[in-house]
């Protein structure tokens, strides 16, 4: 996943704006990214990768992967199955 690629998509919020609240603002835990423009407070897709993120910036700068998530076509693609499954719970008798 590219910085400029959106990590929640519900409200558009990219990797890099992510990293940067990272950087700026140093959340104790990860819950707290939802104050970086309501990421995860949508459908909690990117719940997970905001963890990870988080998880991450607390490592040494040495130690950080950027293989920790996965391109956007296969992140978008993994999402919209994420949601059709969260429907169809929603949508059983």
């Amino acid at each position: 996943m590219e910085p400029d690629d959106e990590l929640c998509l519900c409200f558009h919020v990219t990797r890099r704006k992510v990293e940067q609240f990272l950087r700026t603002n140093r959340p104790a835990v990860a819950s707290q990214l939802s104050e970086c423009f309501g990421a995860g407070t949508g459908c909690g897709w990117c719940r997970p990768f905001l963890q990870r993120l988080h998880e991450q910036s607390l490592q040494p700068t040495d130690a950080v992967s950027d293989d920790s998530l996965p391109a956007a076509e296969e992140y978008s693609v993994a999402r919209q199955s994420f949601r059709a499954s969260k429907r169809a719970t929603f949508e059983e008798p």
